[in-house]
Protein backbone atom coordinates (compact mmCIF):
# COMPACT_ATOMS: atom_id res chain seq x y z
CA UNK A 1 0.00 0.00 0.00
CA UNK A 2 1.24 3.53 -0.69
CA UNK A 3 2.47 5.65 2.18
CA UNK A 4 0.86 9.09 1.95
CA UNK A 5 2.20 12.27 3.54
CA UNK A 6 -0.59 14.27 5.14
CA UNK A 7 -0.78 17.57 7.02
CA UNK A 8 -3.50 17.96 9.65
CA UNK A 9 -4.51 21.26 11.24
CA UNK A 10 -5.49 21.17 14.91
CA UNK A 11 -7.37 23.81 16.87
CA UNK A 12 -8.91 24.05 20.32
CA UNK A 13 -10.48 26.87 22.32
CA UNK A 14 -12.42 25.04 25.03
CA UNK A 15 -11.14 23.45 28.22
CA UNK A 16 -7.44 22.72 28.63
CA UNK A 17 -6.48 23.68 25.09
CA UNK A 18 -2.89 22.44 25.31
CA UNK A 19 -3.98 19.08 26.74
CA UNK A 20 -6.58 18.86 23.96
CA UNK A 21 -3.93 19.41 21.27
CA UNK A 22 -1.57 16.87 22.86
CA UNK A 23 -4.40 14.36 23.34
CA UNK A 24 -5.49 14.66 19.71
CA UNK A 25 -1.93 14.13 18.50
CA UNK A 26 -1.59 11.07 20.73
CA UNK A 27 -4.88 9.68 19.37
CA UNK A 28 -3.82 10.35 15.75
CA UNK A 29 -0.72 8.28 16.43
CA UNK A 30 -2.98 5.39 17.40
CA UNK A 31 -4.87 5.36 14.08
CA UNK A 32 -4.25 2.18 12.10
CA UNK A 33 -1.60 2.37 9.38
CA UNK A 34 -0.61 5.86 10.52
CA UNK A 35 2.51 7.45 12.02
CA UNK A 36 2.76 10.98 13.38
CA UNK A 37 6.09 12.13 11.96
CA UNK A 38 6.39 15.61 13.51
CA UNK A 39 4.43 18.57 14.75
CA UNK A 40 4.73 22.32 14.56
CA UNK A 41 4.88 24.69 17.46
CA UNK A 42 1.55 25.40 19.12
CA UNK A 43 0.46 29.00 18.55
CA UNK A 44 -2.28 31.11 20.16
CA UNK A 45 -4.71 32.76 17.73
CA UNK A 46 -7.88 34.80 17.78
CA UNK A 47 -11.10 33.08 16.63
CA UNK A 48 -12.02 33.68 12.98
CA UNK A 49 -15.73 34.21 12.37
CA UNK A 50 -18.37 32.70 14.60
CA UNK A 51 -20.05 34.17 17.64
CA UNK A 52 -18.34 36.99 19.55
CA UNK A 53 -16.79 36.41 22.95
CA UNK A 54 -15.04 33.13 22.15
CA UNK A 55 -11.79 32.24 23.87
CA UNK A 56 -8.58 32.32 21.86
CA UNK A 57 -7.51 29.16 20.09
CA UNK A 58 -4.37 27.13 20.23
CA UNK A 59 -3.42 25.86 16.78
CA UNK A 60 -0.81 23.49 15.41
CA UNK A 61 -0.11 21.33 12.37
CA UNK A 62 0.96 17.68 12.37
CA UNK A 63 2.74 15.85 9.58
CA UNK A 64 1.68 12.22 9.32
CA UNK A 65 2.33 9.30 7.06
CA UNK A 66 -0.56 6.94 6.47
CA UNK A 67 -1.62 4.06 4.29
CA UNK A 68 -5.24 5.21 4.57
CA UNK A 69 -7.05 6.90 1.74
CA UNK A 70 -8.46 10.40 2.34
CA UNK A 71 -12.06 9.39 3.16
CA UNK A 72 -10.85 6.70 5.56
CA UNK A 73 -8.51 9.16 7.30
CA UNK A 74 -11.33 11.71 7.59
CA UNK A 75 -13.48 9.13 9.39
CA UNK A 76 -10.63 8.49 11.82
CA UNK A 77 -10.21 12.22 12.50
CA UNK A 78 -13.96 12.70 13.01
CA UNK A 79 -13.90 9.80 15.45
CA UNK A 80 -11.11 11.49 17.42
CA UNK A 81 -13.07 14.76 17.54
CA UNK A 82 -16.15 12.92 18.78
CA UNK A 83 -14.20 10.98 21.42
CA UNK A 84 -12.85 14.29 22.68
CA UNK A 85 -16.36 15.73 23.07
CA UNK A 86 -17.03 17.52 19.79
CA UNK A 87 -20.59 17.24 18.49
CA UNK A 88 -20.60 18.73 14.98
CA UNK A 89 -24.38 18.39 14.76
CA UNK A 90 -25.00 20.72 17.72
CA UNK A 91 -22.29 23.33 17.38
CA UNK A 92 -22.46 26.84 15.94
CA UNK A 93 -20.51 27.31 12.69
CA UNK A 94 -17.04 28.69 13.54
CA UNK A 95 -18.05 28.46 17.19
CA UNK A 96 -16.03 27.23 20.14
CA UNK A 97 -14.81 23.66 20.07
CA UNK A 98 -12.81 21.22 22.12
CA UNK A 99 -11.00 19.96 19.03
CA UNK A 100 -11.04 20.72 15.33
CA UNK A 101 -9.04 18.46 13.02
CA UNK A 102 -8.75 19.36 9.33
CA UNK A 103 -6.97 17.59 6.51
CA UNK A 104 -4.99 20.45 4.99
CA UNK A 105 -2.93 18.58 2.40
CA UNK A 106 -2.80 14.92 1.40
CA UNK A 107 0.20 14.29 -0.86
CA UNK A 108 -0.60 16.37 -3.96
CA UNK A 109 -4.18 15.04 -4.05
CA UNK A 110 -6.99 17.31 -5.21
CA UNK A 111 -10.35 16.04 -3.99
CA UNK A 112 -13.74 17.71 -4.03
CA UNK A 113 -16.39 15.39 -2.63
CA UNK A 114 -19.29 16.13 -0.31
CA UNK A 115 -17.77 16.53 3.16
CA UNK A 116 -14.17 16.26 1.94
CA UNK A 117 -12.22 18.93 0.07
CA UNK A 118 -8.45 18.60 -0.30
CA UNK A 119 -6.49 20.79 -0.15
CA UNK A 120 -8.47 22.53 2.56
CA UNK A 121 -10.47 25.24 0.73
CA UNK A 122 -9.40 28.10 3.05
CA UNK A 123 -5.82 26.99 3.61
CA UNK A 124 -4.30 29.89 1.65
CA UNK A 125 -6.09 32.57 3.68
CA UNK A 126 -5.72 31.29 7.23
CA UNK A 127 -2.64 32.48 9.04
CA UNK A 128 -3.37 30.13 11.96
CA UNK A 129 -2.73 27.24 9.57
CA UNK A 130 -0.08 28.78 7.32
CA UNK A 131 2.27 29.79 10.16
CA UNK A 132 2.63 26.29 11.65
CA UNK A 133 2.57 24.66 8.20
CA UNK A 134 5.39 26.95 7.04
CA UNK A 135 7.39 25.91 10.10
CA UNK A 136 7.24 22.30 8.90
CA UNK A 137 7.31 22.55 5.10
CA UNK A 138 7.92 26.10 3.84
CA UNK A 139 8.80 24.94 0.32
CA UNK A 140 5.93 22.48 -0.16
CA UNK A 141 3.75 23.60 -3.07
CA UNK A 142 -0.01 23.89 -2.91
CA UNK A 143 -1.33 21.40 -5.51
CA UNK A 144 -3.78 23.85 -7.06
CA UNK A 145 -2.25 27.30 -6.52
CA UNK A 146 1.29 26.04 -7.31
CA UNK A 147 2.74 28.42 -4.71
CA UNK A 148 4.90 27.33 -1.80
CA UNK A 149 3.53 27.50 1.74
CA UNK A 150 6.06 30.30 2.37
CA UNK A 151 4.67 32.26 -0.60
CA UNK A 152 1.09 31.70 0.58
CA UNK A 153 2.06 32.91 4.04
CA UNK A 154 3.69 36.02 2.60
CA UNK A 155 0.60 36.73 0.48
CA UNK A 156 -1.81 36.20 3.36
CA UNK A 157 0.30 38.38 5.66
CA UNK A 158 0.34 41.27 3.18
CA UNK A 159 -3.34 41.09 2.24
CA UNK A 160 -5.59 43.68 3.83
CA UNK A 161 -7.99 42.17 6.38
CA UNK A 162 -11.45 41.32 5.13
CA UNK A 163 -14.09 43.82 6.26
CA UNK A 164 -15.32 42.84 9.69
CA UNK A 165 -12.78 40.03 10.05
CA UNK A 166 -11.26 39.69 13.50
CA UNK A 167 -7.48 39.82 13.77
CA UNK A 168 -5.60 36.53 13.58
Amino acid sequence: MPNHVVYIGLGSNLGDREANINGAIRRMGLLAQTLVARQSSVIPTKPVGGPPGQSDYLNAVVEMSTEMEPAQLLLGLLSIEGAMGRNRGREVRHGPRVMDLDILLFDQVVCNQPGLTIPHPRLAERMFVLIPLAELVPDLRHPILKLSIRQLLEQAGSAPPSPGAPPI
